[in-house]
């Protein structure tokens, strides 16, 4: 799976590198037909290498919408193998029973956290910076029927001292997450600093804080999880203020604001909201 990464991130950077070349002589894009034609013979399986070719189209498709728009956009970048981190199956390719398989590499066995419900999909294959790999799913299932939410309604003033307060004088402290791991993580890329480039020592260290990031990663999304599904089983509607914690972030404090993670909680409110018949 590793040298199937290595290939995707081969032949993104070929496929980038002719789309760069295309546009600086005619000022056009290669049309989906011309990139798909690059990707056959270089030892990936077909739909893997057909995704990322569209993955590409949509990232210039992107560049165009928002220079229509006046916004400044670049090209999409070359990739590391660092950077090239997942395997999309789109249709074909993979079946699941008691082990998954997937063409080419055959059978792995996988851990379910949970059965899965409905047709799936399309499959991820997804390599951590930690070293450790990850499988994704997705199914279609038919839509459940909305439940019924006669809780109050209730407003949330998001911050950095407590993580939120509502309306009715509930406090929900900030867990701090990053700030529990913080002398470790320090201690940690002080050590990744001292290894030589290249060196088995420095891709050791390099997996240790990836794996100290994934820890307080994990937890802040345990938390998150936990409070929404909270407060929408709790009040009928949800209404807090719209923070642009990007330009917060660049303004000051953007350590605590990245860790707080407003806009990943204001997600999972809106999705969960409808689900449990309250609204966000």
């Amino acid at each position: 799976m590793r040298h199937h990464l290595w290939l995707s991130k081969e032949l993104w950077n070929e496929m980038l590198s002719t789309v760069k070349g295309r546009y600086e002589a005619e000022k056009k894009f290669p049309s989906r037909q011309e990139l798909r034609g690059i990707i056959r013979g270089k030892g990936l399986y077909s739909q893997v290498a057909q995704e990322l070719a569209d993955r590409l189209l949509d990232a210039l498709k992107r560049k165009v919408k928002m220079k229509k728009e006046g916004k400044r956009c670049g090209f999409p970048g070359f990739k590391s193998f660092d950077r090239m981190k997942s395997l999309v199956y789109p249709q074909f390719g993979f079946s699941l029973g008691h082990k998954l398989r997937v063409t080419p590499f055959g059978e792995l066995a996988i851990k379910k956290h949970r059965e899965i419900n409905g047709r799936i999909k399309t499959l991820t294959i997804k390599r951590e910076p930690s070293g450790k790999w990850f499988v994704i799913f997705v199914a279609e299932e038919p839509k459940p029927e909305p439940k019924q939410n006669n809780g109050p309604a209730v407003g949330m003033d998001l911050g950095l001292v407590n993580f939120a307060v509502l309306s009715d004088g509930t406090k929900i402290k900030n867990p701090h997450h990053l700030k529990k791991w913080e002398d470790r993580l320090a201690f940690q890329q002080r050590r990744l600093s001292r290894k030589a480039r290249g060196s088995k020592n420095r891709r050791r260290a390099r997996t240790k804080v990836a794996g100290l990031h994934e820890k307080v990663a994990n937890a802040r999304r345990d938390f998150l999880h936990k409070t929404s599904t909270e407060l929408v089983s709790t009040y009928s509607l949800i209404a807090a203020e719209k923070l642009n914690s990007q330009d917060m972030a660049m303004n000051g404090h953007g350590k605590s604001i990245n860790d707080v993670a407003w806009g990943m909680f204001a997600d999972m409110l809106c999705y969960k909201a409808e689900g449990a018949g309250s609204r966000g």
